[in-house]
């Protein structure tokens, strides 16, 4: 049983502001090294084929912990796998940022990967549990929600300044001190962890499943870059997922204490917002992928000049957020959500009319702005809508449960919609061929933006009931984590 010793919420604008750096740099990771790419390569000497591996490797160990480290969260404290998630994430940062050989940068995406999946789910579970649900807590998750936006676009502008600049070793270490502000945050006001409850304990089976599942998925995802969806190679590692991810659900069912409780999906809040948040990381992954190619291998910008072109996709992003967690916090999450994904649909939409002749200001930053605000207005109230009606001692399970939701959408839609465009391309480099390419693969991202808004519609009900999620018959669920007796 949980029980509580003094505040138990500790203070919520510094669990707040905690919680909002440490998902920014996450976040952060995810897109500010893509850029540096070509440095990178010459640097230490990265075979072709190899090179990928040094953005994938975190998409894959990120995504396939994040089940168990949401879990972990929920049984040994909330804030003390958030102070070893971003421990974890620093050092390999500083290890990435002195590596010598290509195995050694690819070895410290890794482990950055297993810190933010211990970090990601503890930050967003301490938001849940330190912020009751109303105005206040949807406020709080619009912040949250904002800089895990905002990370993901000043990534690009961040590794293009850096690389440019300062050389492509400072798009590892530039995380060291937004690490140290994090945790410095931490005894200034996030309240401890709890031991575990009595007979509780980490469901081993059903990490080793799920984690080797969801990790055998991205794996076979990612390779399809250099394999093809036809290889037996990606068919040989999405079957093994397949069955891996059964007996997940089937061991799920029977134990006492599961990684994943399979009844939190029959909570159609928490149901819809996972299908709604993969859907629209497909589609913002893949604009961010498709956006930048274009504007470097089209337009001929060079990686600071791209990365400053994304700008005005954070502002819109933070604009989104702003205005979606107003209207949220008098409405449900589902008012936003819709106009949200269908003005990012028409956005992606103009974002198709790109042309080779054409310029950031012609083809850039209308449809930039546009879909960013869209974005927005999306990304701010479906952390809300996946947490709506989750009982306390849950909270890191169902964090765990979005974030693995938004990494598997970002890793599968930007692989299957870079494999269309490839193959409508075919082997030219020629920038019309490109350009032909890439518009396609934005095309196809307005459509999946449109289909989030009809999952929106249909899944996520109008009103914010309490759900049978929202509230057990155990005690332990209706309390804050505290300190253990």
């Amino acid at each position: 049983m949980y029980r509580n010793y003094g505040n138990a919420r500790g203070r919520p604008g510094v669990v707040l502001a905690a919680a909002a750096v440490a998902q920014f740099v996450v976040a952060l990771d995810m897109a500010v090294v893509n850029v540096a790419l070509p440095e990178i390569r010459t640097a230490l000497g990265f075979a072709p084929l190899d090179l990928s591996w040094v953005v994938h490797v975190y998409a894959l160990t990120f995504g396939g912990f994040l089940l168990l480290g949401g879990r972990a969260c929920d049984l040994y404290g909330r804030r003390r796998m958030f102070v070893l998630g971003l421990t974890v994430f620093g050092l390999c940062s500083l290890v990435g940022g002195l590596a010598q050989e290509p195995w050694q940068l690819v070895a410290a995406r890794a482990g950055q990967g297993l810190g933010a999946a211990a970090a990601a789910p503890a930050a967003l579970a301490m938001l849940t549990t330190t912020f009751a649900e109303g105005p206040r807590s949807v406020r709080a998750l619009g912040v949250w929600s904002a800089v895990n936006a905002a990370g993901g676009a000043l990534g690009v502008l961040a590794g293009g300044l850096l690389t440019e600049y300062a050389g492509w070793r400072w798009v590892m270490l530039i995380n060291l001190p937004i690490v140290a502000a994090a945790l410095a945050l931490v005894p200034a006001g996030v309240p401890a962890g709890a031991s575990p409850a009595r007979g509780e304990r980490l469901d081993a089976l059903g990490a080793v499943l799920a984690t080797g599942g969801v990790g055998l998925l991205v794996l076979g995802v990612v390779r399809t870059e250099t394999l093809g969806w036809g290889s037996p190679v990606t068919w040989a590692a999405l079957a093994a997922a397949a069955v891996l991810l059964g007996g997940f659900a089937a061991a799920e069912s029977k134990v006492a204490a599961p990684l994943l409780r399979l009844g939190l999906l029959r909570s159609r809040w928490v149901a819809g917002a996972n299908v709604l948040v993969f859907l629209a990381a497909a589609g913002q992954f893949a604009a961010f992928y498709f956006v930048s190619l274009y504007m470097q291998q089209v337009l001929g910008m060079g990686a600071a000049a791209t990365g400053t072109a994304f700008l005005p996709f954070s502002l819109g992003l933070v604009a989104g957020t702003v205005v979606a967690t107003r209207v949220t916090a008098s409405r449900t999450p589902r008012v936003p959500l819709v106009p949200g994904a269908l003005l990012a649909a028409a956005g992606l939409a103009w974002f198709a009319l790109i042309s080779p002749d054409g310029s950031f200001l012609t083809d850039v930053l209308g449809p930039s702005l546009v879909t960013s605000v869209g974005a927005g207005l999306v990304l701010a109230p479906v952390a809300a809508a996946a947490t709506t009606g989750v009982a306390p001692r849950e909270a890191g399970m169902a964090g765990g449960l979005m974030n693995s939701s938004r990494q598997l959408g970002g890793c599968i839609g930007l692989a299957a919609l870079a494999t269309v465009a490839a193959h409508h391309t075919g082997t030219t480099a020629e920038p019309t061929a490109l350009n032909d390419g890439y518009a396609l693969g934005l095309a196809i991202a307005a459509a999946v933006f449109l289909l989030a808004a009809v999952v929106a519609i249909g899944a996520l009900p109008r009103r914010r009931a309490v759900t049978s999620v929202q509230r057990s018959t155990d005690p332990a669920d209706n309390q804050l984590e505290g300190t253990p007796s």
